[in-house]
């Protein structure tokens, strides 16, 4: 690998274990998508446990489990392929090469692809790791009784709040590995491509947290949200 490709993956592997850091910084100061969505979906979680039928709140439910689903088969499709060729022997390696990549050696080639796979692989446990935990809330959700005036419900909406919370944050994180698999394979291209393409995919995530119209309309939503819980209960 020459001084460029170095630098590059460098680069790239601050961008990765920077995201998060620098996403805390950023909500302490500003908040973020993600931030405002953790208040969202925790007074979700305190409503659904006052509603006596929870019919929207399961069909919500299985739709974040579908996407979530779609996600890591998808993601399984591109590790296998990119598996296959890595470890296809050097009939497969060749080939591919063949296709428009950067004319480099073997065993860099075999980096590159590898460096594509870690991110596959990364977002495939992000992926399984955020349907296990919306099954776990799922059964919270089939656990609250319709009447029981002795039930702490707003405890109860905390707890599942706090279950929800990191499982769609697995999402998160899932979804965001795809950003870094593509500028992975910028790499391909070049050093100068990778370095490009992860700068580019860590500028588009920070604006989408912060300077998206859905960025924007979600925190408008928190501030209402947070005006209406803290006005009380209404007076007799």
């Amino acid at each position: 690998m020459s001084s460029l490709d170095w630098a590059a993956v460098a680069l790239f592997i601050l961008c990765w274990l920077g995201y998060e850091p620098v996403l805390r910084v950023l909500s302490r100061r500003f908040g973020t998508l993600n931030q405002d969505m953790e208040l969202v979906r925790q007074v979700w979680m305190s409503v659904m446990t006052r509603r006596e039928i929870r019919l929207v709140d399961s069909q919500l439910m299985g739709h974040s489990i579908n996407s979530a689903s779609f996600f890591a088969s998808t993601n399984l499709l591109l590790i296998a392929a990119v598996a296959g060729i890595l470890f296809g022997g050097e009939a497969a390696l060749r080939g591919f090469a063949a296709v428009g990549a950067e004319a480099v050696p073997l065993p860099l080639l075999e980096a590159k692809l590898a460096l594509i796979l870690a991110c596959l692989v990364r977002g495939l446990l992000d992926f399984i790791w955020s349907i296990r935990q919306l099954n776990y809330t799922l059964a919270v959700i089939g656990s609250v009784p319709e009447q029981d005036e002795a039930l702490d419900r707003a405890a109860l909406g905390r707890a599942a709040g706090d279950l929800i919370n990191p499982a769609l944050a697995s999402f998160s994180q899932g979804v965001r590995a795809y950003y870094f698999a593509l500028a992975a394979a910028a790499w391909l291209m070049g050093p100068l491509w990778l370095g490009a393409g992860v700068i580019a995919a860590f500028a588009l995530l920070i604006w989408r947290q912060e300077g998206s119209p859905a960025a924007r309309a979600i925190r408008k939503v928190r501030a209402v949200l947070e005006s209406e819980s803290g006005k009380g209960p209404p007076a007799p």
